[in-house]
């Protein structure tokens, strides 16, 4: 038997590697998806690689090449980790690419928020995080893996490697949504537009609009104050009760009280959700001369906005909400737009 020292060493390693293999499944398939569901959807429609690496800069015929090896050769490793050295190589190659692509994305950002084009109380952006797994795994790569050695309690350790490397795989759809919705929810990327999109919530009895709706119209307000819009569009659905006013009225009273000329003001009642509202945005925009617009709601909804926006072909840029209260059911809400992520990500597919 080896010395404890020994002993905690191995399990060390052994932990490691199963992260290790959790973590390149789930990231590889999502990379590899990204670019095939995007050519059989004939288009960018579901191109969401840009969530968590921005290949822009770079032309696609070589960027989604690169990703799409990248992410088989990581599904490759988290299945078969036994590898030869022209397959260790080629995976490590692929990390090395996009670890500086991931390593730019983050220079970018910071760049961004040193000339201020945009404001974030986050200084981490998500590309950051991805570089320093990508170095990580990049370094872990460099030798082979050791099998798992055959012995009395051979079974019980690989039963516990692949129980870590499972947990690993299914924190990623939970984690990345959250870390989505910390950093690019609260990283504020206004700038002059035609319109300011706003997203509607709870109004009470009496027609008193929530915390939650008065922040978003105020943050609205002050744009169009600031000279950045020149139209409001205010989108929600009807109220809980027939005896409560739908909540795109009160977005307007509250609109109309704060000076702003009914004229600039454009209403859509049949914003039922966020997909109602950018499949109604189409619409407007084009009757309204919209060609570039902002959307305002509250941070951990405005990944989702985003990604609606894009299935329908819009860019908008998102500017989260100026919050005056703490939501006290913002854990349910993050939980919520956890699942509510994936369904729109998916959603392209069952059509």
């Amino acid at each position: 038997m080896g010395s404890p020292r020994h002993l905690l060493t191995t399990q060390r390693k052994i932990f490691a590697d199963s992260v290790a293999r959790g973590l390149s499944a789930a990231l590889g398939l999502f990379a590899a998806a990204n670019v095939l569901f995007g050519l059989v959807q004939d288009g960018n429609l579901l191109e969401q690689n840009i969530w968590w690496i921005d290949s822009r800069p770079v032309p696609p015929w070589f960027a989604n090449p690169v990703i799409l090896l990248s992410g088989v050769f990581l599904i490759c490793y988290a299945f078969r980790p036994h590898m030869s050295t022209w397959r260790r190589l080629a995976t490590r190659g692929g990390l090395a690419l996009l670890c500086v692509a991931s390593i730019w994305n983050t220079m970018a950002y910071w760049g961004l928020l040193t000339l201020g084009e945009i404001a974030s109380p986050v200084l981490t952006p998500l590309s950051l995080f991805v570089a320093l797994f990508l170095a990580w795994l990049w370094w872990h790569l460099r030798k082979p893996v050791e099998p798992v050695a055959v012995g009395p309690r051979s079974r019980r350790r690989v039963l516990w490697r692949r129980a870590v490397a499972i947990t690993a795989f299914f924190a990623v759809p939970v984690l990345f949504p959250l870390a989505q919705m910390f950093t690019f929810g609260l990283t504020d990327y206004r700038r002059d537009a035609d319109a300011v999109v706003v997203f509607g919530a709870a109004v009470w009895p009496g027609n008193v609009p929530s915390h939650a709706l008065r922040d978003r119209v105020d943050t609205g307000i002050e744009l169009y104050q600031a000279g950045l819009v020149g139209k409001i569009v205010f989108s929600g659905g009807p109220s809980a009760s027939e005896e409560i006013l739908p909540e795109v009225d009160v977005m307007k009273r509250l609109a109309l009280e704060a000076g702003i000329p009914e004229e600039d003001i454009i209403l859509d009642p049949l914003g039922v959700n966020t997909r109602a509202t950018a499949e109604n945005c189409v619409g407007l925009f084009e009757r309204h001369g919209v060609k570039r617009a902002l959307a305002v709601s509250h941070f951990y909804h405005l990944p989702r906005v985003k990604m609606a926006f894009r299935h329908h072909g819009l860019n908008v840029y998102t500017v989260p909400a100026e919050e005056t209260h703490i939501l006290v059911k913002l854990p349910f809400y993050l939980v919520r737009e956890v699942a509510a992520l994936w369904v729109y990500y998916l959603r392209p597919l069952v059509r």
